[in-house]
This record gives C-alpha cells, sequence and structure tokens, in this order.
C-alpha cells in the first residue's frame, strides 16, 4: 500500500541530515479521505478463534474476521477518540492561531503504510505529520541528529519512532524530549507510568490500544490470564503493568521458548509482537481467545502469510485505535506546550544567609555563598528551557522571545532607584536595589527582579571598584560580574572601532580614487555580474536614484553614490577601549606612510561613553537596534549634511556583532533572588540607566503582584531625570516608586563637612556625630525629593545605614524627609544583614507602589531643543537660566535644520553637585548655567549638551585598584576585588 498521487503531492520535501522530510497538512490530504471514505484503513492486526465448538486441536486454528459488531464497536472507539482530539485541538488553535501542531514519524527506508494511517488519523484530528525518511541501514548517531532537531522544533509535539527493533536503542528512546514522546516509551514516562504520575507524561498508544479492545469484551478482565509473546523493553513492561493493574494474571514468553504451547493453552488473552511467527500455526488455543499483534502498529512490514490473509479479509484491530490514541497524545502535547508558554507561578527557592560581624570583605562574602545553578533559578522564575543560554554554571543570557510569549501577561510593579547628590565614594544605590529585592523575594514572598548596569573595566581597575553591590547585599559571583561578564562590553568596542576603521578607510579611498574606481570596487563585478548589496540599495533611495541596475548609472549619480565627503576635521566617532587611559584622551592617527599623509587628530572615549552602548540601553528588539544603528551620525560632508552608519554600508555588520548583546544576562543575588545585568551607559554624558529590554522582560516575570526594581547612576538630578524624560519615553513604561537613597556622610558633606577622596581616611565629621551638618545637608535631599515629584511619582527614602551612624542622626533625617514629602523614610541595614535589613524598606515600597500617582514628562518633545534645556536647568538644577556658547548655538540651529529637534535631552554635567560646578555642594542657587557645546546621538535618540568640561575617557589615579587584584594560579581564585 502506497501514498495515493494527491497525498505525495501535499508533501513539501527538503534535506535534513540523512534523512528525507515531507511535511503533510491536514488540508493537503483530503484526496486520501475521499479515496478512503469507505471506512477506516485496513491494518495488521488479528483476532484468532477456534474452528470448533468442542475443544481444539493443533490443526484447527483458522483465521476468521471478527463479526461485524465487533468490528463496529472498534471503529466507533476510534472515531471517539479522534472526535474528542479534534474538539480538544480545534479550541487550542481557537485561541493560539499561530502554533502548527506536527507529529513527526522517523523511518528507516521510504514504505508509506504506516505514514498513510497515521495521516488519515492526523488529518481528521487537524494535525501536521512530518515524515522523515532515513537510509533502511541508518545508523544510531543519524536518529539521533533527527530527534535532537525535532526536539527543538516548537511546532514538533509528537515523535513517532517507526524504527526495527535492531536500531532503536534505549540510547534512542530517552534523547526523545518526555513532551514529546507521544508513545511514552522513554525511561521517564514509564516511570511516570508505574509511579501513578502519567498526568505528567503520556500513555503508550499501543498499550492503550490494547487495553481498550479488552474493556470491550464483555466479561470483566479482573482474574483472566494473559501471556505476552516476544515483547520486549517499554512496551513489555509498560503492558505487564497495565493488565495487572486490570486485575489480570500476566505471564511473559520469548517466541522459541519451550513451554509457549503450553502457556497459550491455559489463557485467555494472548499478545504478540514480532512477524515471523504471527500467524501462530500450529498452535492450539482455548475457544474465544483474545489473540492481539502489537507489531501491526509499529513496524511496516508485514509478512507473507499475513497479506495473503488480508487480500481475503478485511478485519479491524490495534492499529486505527493506537494510531487514534497517539494523535491524541500529540494534541495533549500540544495543549501542554500553550500552557508552558503562560505565565508560571514562580517556586523560587531563597538561599540562606548568616551574616557574620564584623563583615567580611565583599569577595569572601561572594565566594562563601555557593549559587543556584542558573538553569534552576531559570526553572524557578517561569522560564523556559528554550529561553535560556547558558554561560557557565551561574549566568546565562535570556532570549527575547520570553517577550512574545507573555506579551498578554500585566506587568509588575516599577520601582527607580535613584540617589541625592554622591560623594565620590559613592551612597550604595547597587546596595539598596539589591537588598530590596532580597527583601521583597525572600523574606516578603513578592516576586521581585533587581535590574542593574553591566559595570565598566575602567573603574573596576581604576578608583571605584566593582559594581556589585556589597556587603550581603550583593550579585553573585561578584568576580564574574564585574569582570568580562557575557562579553557585552566586548561586543560594543568591536562594533564602535568597526565603525571608526569604517570612518577612516573611507575618507582615504575617496581621496586617493577616481570616481569610476571607487564605483567599481564598491561595487564589483563576480561571475560577470554586478549587483548592488541591499544596503547600497537604501542609499541609493536616499539619493533620489530610483534604479537597481549598476549598469544604468549616469556619471552624476555615480559621483553622489560613491562620495561620501567626510570633512576629517567634522568627524564625530571617537575610538572605545575599556580602559581608564588618560594618553588616549588626544590622539594623531594616520601617520604611517601607507595613510598617504592623510592623518589627523582624534580620540578614544571609555567604551561604556559609546553611543552603540546607549544604543544598547534603549532598543527594544533586533529590528529597532539596527534601525538605530544605522541612523548613528559619524561626522560631516563638506557641505555640511550628516553621514551615518547606513551611508557607510556598516549596519548589517554592526547588528551582526551585536545580536548576542542585546539579550539581557541572567544572574542571582545572594539570597538567590533573579537580577538581570545589561547595558551600562555612562550617566553624565548618556542616561545612565540598565536596558529597556531587560525591565521590560523582568515586568512579565514577576507577574502583575510582583516588583521590577531599576537603577539609575549618580543622582536624581541626572540619572532619575533621563530616566523619566528619555527612558520612560523610549519604553512606554510608567514607573510606580523612587526609592531615593541617602547616606549621612553624603549628607554632612551637603552641610558644609570637608571633601573627601577615595582610598584617604574619613574626616572625623564624618564619623562623630554632627546633628548642624546632617540637618543643613537635608537640603539636598529635600531638593532631590522636590525633582522625583515633579514628575508625579511619589519617592521613599532609604538612608543606607553606615556603621558611624548615630540613632539621633538617623531618625533627623527621616523626620525631615517624610516632612519635604516623601511618602515613607526607612533606615536600611541591608549591607550587614542582606534582605533581612531592608524588609521594613520593602514594606514601605509595596504600600507606596500600591498609590495612583501621576506620573508625567517635564517637558513636550515639540518644545524647542533651547528650552528643553532652561527647563532642565531651571526646574531641576535650580538655575537662575541658561547661557549658550556660539558654538552651541550653532550646533542646535543645525540640528534644527537636519529635523532633530524633536528628540529628547541629555545633558552631560558633573555628578557632584547640582550645578555645573562639582564643589559646590548643598543646593547651589543664583547660578547661570553655561552650555559649551550640544551634540546628538540620532541612533540613540537624544540631544546631548554639554555643561562646562566633560572627560569621556577617566585616568588611573596614582594607586590605582589594580594594586590589590591578583589570581592564585594554583585555585585560580581572584583576590583583591571589591
Amino acid at each position: 500500500m502506497r501514498l495515493s498521487a494527491a497525498l505525495r503531492h501535499a508533501c513539501r520535501t527538503s534535506r535534513s541530515g540523512a534523512g528525507q522530510v515531507r511535511v503533510l497538512s491536514p488540508r493537503g490530504s483530503s484526496t486520501a479521505r475521499e479515496e478512503r471514505s469507505a471506512g477506516w484503513a485496513p491494518v495488521r492486526g488479528t483476532h484468532y478463534t477456534s474452528g470448533s465448538s468442542g475443544g481444539s486441536s493443533a490443526h484447527s486454528l483458522s483465521l476468521q474476521s471478527r463479526s461485524p459488531r465487533l468490528r463496529a464497536e472498534h471503529q466507533h472507539a476510534a472515531r471517539e477518540i479522534i472526535e474528542k482530539s479534534r474538539e480538544e485541538l480545534a479550541s487550542v488553535l481557537k485561541a493560539h492561531p499561530a502554533i502548527k501542531p506536527t507529529l513527526a514519524i522517523i523511518q528507516a527506508g521510504e514504505d508509506d503504510i504506516l505514514l498513510e494511517m497515521n495521516t488519515m488519523m492526523a488529518e481528521k484530528v487537524g494535525l501536521n505529520v512530518m515524515q522523515i525518511c532515513l537510509p533502511r541501514h541508518c545508523t544510531e548517531e543519524e536518529v539521533i541528529e533527527e530527534v535532537l532537531r525535532l526536539n527543538e522544533d516548537q511546532n514538533v509535539h509528537g515523535v513517532f519512532l517507526c524504527l526495527p527493533p535492531s536500531i532503536l536503542s534505549r540510547r534512542i528512546l530517552n534523547t526523545i524530549k518526555p513532551e514529546k514522546d507521544v508513545d511514552g516509551v522513554s525511561d521517564l514516562n514509564v516511570g511516570r507510568l508505574v509511579s501513578g504520575a502519567l498526568s505528567e507524561g503520556f500513555p503508550s498508544p499501543v498499550a492503550g490500544a490494547v487495553l481498550e479492545l479488552l474493556s470491550r469484551q464483555d466479561a470483566s478482565l479482573a482474574g483472566k490470564r494473559a501471556v505476552l509473546v516476544g515483547l520486549e523493553g517499554p512496551l513489555k513492561v509498560i503492558l505487564q503493568y497495565l493488565l495487572q493493574d486490570a486485575g489480570m494474571e500476566v505471564q511473559t514468553s520469548r517466541w522459541a521458548a519451550d513451554n509457549l504451547q503450553k502457556q497459550v493453552k491455559q489463557v485467555d488473552v494472548v499478545v504478540v509482537m514480532g512477524t515471523e511467527n504471527t500467524d501462530l500455526l500450529p498452535i492450539s488455543v482455548k475457544p474465544g481467545v483474545t489473540v492481539i499483534n502489537c507489531g501491526s502498529a509499529l513496524m511496516p512490514e508485514i509478512s507473507a502469510a499475513e497479506e495473503r490473509a488480508r487480500e481475503a479479509e478485511c478485519w479491524t484491530e490495534i492499529g486505527p485505535i493506537s494510531a487514534a490514541l497517539r494523535m491524541q497524545n500529540v494534541v495533549r502535547s500540544s495543549v501542554r506546550w500553550v500552557e508552558n508558554q503562560q505565565y508560571q507561578t514562580w517556586t523560587l527557592r531563597p538561599l540562606k544567609l548568616q551574616p557574620l560581624s564584623p563583615v567580611p570583605s565583599d569577595i569572601e562574602i561572594s565566594r562563601a555563598q555557593t549559587p543556584k545553578p542558573i538553569v534552576q533559578l531559570a526553572e524557578e522564575i517561569g522560564l523556559l528551557p528554550e529561553e535560556l543560554e547558558a554561560y557557565g554554571r551561574t549566568k546565562a543570557k535570556v532570549r527575547l522571545s520570553l517577550l512574545t510569549r507573555l506579551q498578554n501577561q500585566p506587568n509588575g510593579k516599577y520601582v527607580l532607584v535613584a540617589g541625592i547628590t554622591p560623594t565620590p565614594l559613592g551612597e550604595g544605590k547597587s546596595t539598596v536595589t539589591i537588598g530590596l529585592v532580597q527583601a521583597l523575594s525572600a523574606h516578603l514572598k513578592l516576586n521581585s527582579f533587581a535590574c542593574l548596569r553591566q559595570p565598566s573595566q575602567g573603574p573596576t581597575f581604576g578608583v571605584k571598584g566593582g559594581a556589585a553591590g556589597g556587603g550581603y547585599a550583593q550579585v553573585i559571583p561578584m568576580e564574574e560580574f564585574n569582570l568580562h561578564l557575557t562579553g557585552d562590553i566586548h561586543a560594543i568596542t568591536a562594533a564602535n572601532n568597526l565603525v571608526a576603521a569604517a570612518v577612516d578607510a573611507r575618507i582615504l579611498h575617496e581621496a586617493t580614487q577616481s570616481d569610476k574606481a571607487l564605483y567599481n570596487r564598491l561595487v564589483p563585478s563576480v561571475n560577470g555580474v554586478r549587483r548592488f548589496s541591499p544596503i547600497q540599495l537604501g542609499r541609493l533611495q536616499r539619493l533620489g536614484i530610483n534604479k537597481s541596475d549598476p549598469g544604468t548609472l549616469t556619471p552624476e549619480e555615480v559621483r553622489s553614490f560613491v562620495r561620501l565627503d567626510l570633512d576629517p576635521a567634522k568627524v564625530t566617532w571617537q575610538r572605545v577601549v575599556d580602559t581608564n587611559d588618560r594618553f588616549l584622551r588626544k590622539i594623531t592617527v594616520g601617520q604611517a606612510n601607507t595613510e598617504k599623509g592623510h592623518s589627523r587628530q582624534t580620540q578614544f572615549d571609555i567604551a561604556v561613553a559609546s553611543e552603540i552602548m546607549a544604543i544598547l540601553a534603549l532598543t527594544d528588539g533586533l529590528a529597532d537596534m539596527k534601525s538605530r544603528l544605522g541612523r548613528m551620525v559619524v561626522g560631516s560632508s563638506r557641505s555640511g549634511q550628516p553621514v551615518t552608519a547606513d551611508d557607510l554600508g556598516v549596519t548589517g555588520a554592526l547588528a551582526v556583532l551585536m545580536k548576542d548583546a542585546i539579550k539581557p544576562t541572567l544572574m542571582q543575588t545572594l539570597e538567590g533572588t533573579p537580577v538581570f545585568v545589561h547595558a551600562g551607559p555612562f550617566a553624565n554624558i548618556a542616561h545612565g540607566n540598565s536596558s529597556v529590554l531587560a525591565d521590560q522582560l523582568a515586568l512579565k516575570l514577576v507577574g502583575e503582584d510582583g516588583f521590577v526594581v531599576t537603577e539609575a547612576g549618580f543622582g536624581a538630578d541626572i540619572g532619575m531625570e533621563k530616566f523619566f524624560n528619555i527612558k520612560c519615553r523610549a519604553s512606554g513604561l510608567k514607573p510606580d516608586v523612587v526609592v531615593l537613597v541617602a547616606t549621612i556622610r553624603a549628607l554632612k558633606m551637603h552641610g558644609g563637612g570637608p571633601s573627601v577622596t577615595a582610598g584617604a581616611p574619613l574626616p572625623k565629621e564624618y564619623i562623630d556625630e554632627n546633628l548642624q551638618l546632617v540637618s543643613e545637608g537635608c537640603s539636598n535631599l529635600k531638593k532631590q525629593i522636590e525633582i522625583a515629584r515633579l514628575f508625579g511619582v511619589p519617592v521613599v527614602v532609604a538612608l543606607n545605614v553606615f556603621k558611624t551612624d548615630t540613632e539621633a542622626e538617623v531618625d533627623l533625617v527621616c523626620r525631615i524627609a517624610e516632612a519635604s514629602g516623601a511618602s515613607a523614610a526607612v533606615p536600611c541595614h541591608h549591607w550587614t544583614r542582606g534582605g533581612r535589613g531592608s524588609v521594613e524598606l520593602a514594606r514601605a515600597v509595596k504600600e507606596t507602589a500600591a498609590q495612583e500617582n501621576d506620573f508625567h514628562f517635564l517637558y513636550s518633545l515639540q518644545t524647542p531643543i533651547v528650552e528643553k534645556i532652561r527647563t532642565i536647568a531651571q526646574k531641576v538644577y535650580g538655575a537662575d537660566d541658561i547661557e549658550l556658547s556660539p558654538e552651541a548655538q550653532a550646533k542646535i540651529e543645525y540640528y534644527n535644520q537636519q529635523g532633530f529637534d524633536t528628540l529628547p535631552v541629555c545633558m552631560a554635567k558633573t555628578h557632584l553637585s547640582l550645578s555645573h560646578m562639582p564643589d559646590k555642594k548643598g543646593v547651589p542657587t543664583g547660578f547661570i548655567l553655561p552650555i559649551r557645546d550640544v551634540r546628538a546621538s540620532i541612533g540613540a535618540g537624544f540631544i546631548y549638551p554639554l555643561v562646562g568640561t566633560m572627560s569621556t575617557m577617566p585616568g588611573l589615579p596614582t594607586r590605582p585598584c589594580f594594586y590589590d587584584i591578583d589570581l592564585d594560579p594554583n585555585t585560580e581564585e581572584i583576590t583583591g576585588l571589591f
């Protein structure tokens, strides 16, 4: 029996590994259905009865067709199963029309008998069938290769192995994902059956068909006897268990057993496997014995005796019912798959902390805790295995497909951690962020996620050290967090410097070649054919040249196409490196003889200052990122027109370099709660926030009642303002509460205390109680609360308590904060106690986030650039007005002409003061804010005015952090990170 011509025409054929793949859709097999409309397909399976009513003899056995009543009952049973499965699948497809549930059949050779039966059943249910025909003498590895591919195919919800027993090894059976093992033969599914947990697995359709046939007999199965002949492996175990569970006495036998005839004479049911002896002659059986051949439902080969019997008679047996049950399992697999795509309740298992006093170093604390395997954490928070890309044992990338899967899931609460104007030592925003999520998840049992920026190597080896938090509120392993992580900054460095190389190469080639030579190299002839690349066609369209044939361009069009005419003096794109290196602040490139005198002055920035980093932090997906990369302006032509990465032809290559960096990295806190680490733009020249994508993913994962806590860089006047006006515009997300971090030492500094220097001992004013300095310094805290309230968002003040702080100082700050408009002010002890030390903060955040707020932007995008700058200067910084330099005024006019005036503004100013003067603490007043220059990050999507002199390349101090960092060559343990 072969596939009909119409059915073969419905197949789509391709090659995958060693197997030929054919996919049959339900609608494609209508002709086959019409050809077989008389009834179910005849399949191999027999019912043997005695030829006489009185006794039996060795030669009295005859093959008889079932009675019309029994045949009709079996057809009805299969139809019932199919109809129920069809209705169940229709319900699934109605709710999720994009899925295409498919049964994949892997077989050796191209025999289509079994395929036709399963295809007919699948068509009645509404399933697709994929046939994979391997060579008849295929190897175990060839089968496993196909199974592994099908495991990863989300449209395949069932895998059926139609292979000879000589190939069907346990290794192959256990390679199938349990959720796709619709024949129920893997060790896990067999174990589930025997242990009574079958709701998580699948029953064997062959065993199920046997039970279905037997259950439709008039008499009860209890007390009857059965023998299983020739059955081996999981099917033998399953049938033996199911028949015994039904109350039957079960024996097993091999075909060659000496006592086979004796066993057969004594039983009521004979279940056989194998084709060489399935006619059972000359074995005698009792009158009315039921004989079932399981091989008819598993293998396409037919013995000569059976083939002759089929020519004479037609019967219905195990084949149709087992095929119907197999389709039922495929449908149930697709239902479970759909259920797994929905939001999953967290099963988070927090890690226990045992804080020590005095508190050890950060790296000692980190190393003392054993993190959970990242795959375990991912499972606990509802991530699917296919959404995770592990980078070792403790960190992993999360694929953006999660956003599509959970697109209808309501977001959780959105919490921003900002700070007062900091000291050079930092005030602990990261530790507050981590302590807060540890308290929410591990202690209040509320789903929560921390979203942090990836630290730059520059500060890690320079002055500040790492940024994983500190004490008992940190991300672990902290050395992995602070060093290479998953390579995102390296990818940004590579992409940024590729653009820089493309800029200088293009300037050189245009200066040293004719139009014709440039054109011939930019659009070369390959095998006698010249074609524009897609990005070149895009450039032609932007130039208004609507041609696609390279041979049809006029000389004027060729010149316009090949000449970017970049002005070397107006190149704005810099090279980057992720190291503090002051001697790269100004360099000269092109001094080698090979550059033919085309030298120019340029500079290096630190990698996190690259516009590509800002793009990574603001993008919402690959398509958006690629578009933003293409819009990046690298300089101006001599005629004053902006030149972009698209014009250079480098956009596609940049997207390739960034394709993995766009995925957030999953890590965990000391208490085993989840953290996303992603992006790390500078907060003084860029917007200084972790990525939009990390926040979006986390908000879906925590659920409607959960919390996502994300951190903004530097003080609220910089990081928070940019979070609201830039990041929230890009993401469309609405914040629920601001946590404003303050420290006694920073408030004392703003109250007139002496300056502090990293690495130097603190003056006594910061160690001894001084309520006057604290009270006067609270002016900065009041101002930062006021800034948050400008945007209509409620504020909770988190006072990061140090051991030198007194109770009177702490109480004073909390009273002033609440009197100044904060919804709550809470002292926090997370550094010494972990999440338990921030429980009161967590409760205050939960209560405040439940309140309605009136979040709004500070300005409209339609507001002129100058007025946007003035609004921020006056309302946020407290300036009387702004003063534009002639260069800044000229730049603004240029951006207006180019249509960039509707972009938000990202102010680049010092983080050490509300003003542009780092030494002016507290709340400076009566000053004019000078705008030295105005630049544009068109790809990132903002204009950034420069307030005073801003360095984009930090320098190393006299004694950098790297003096203390070392590696033990024997244990490979890192020391000196903090």
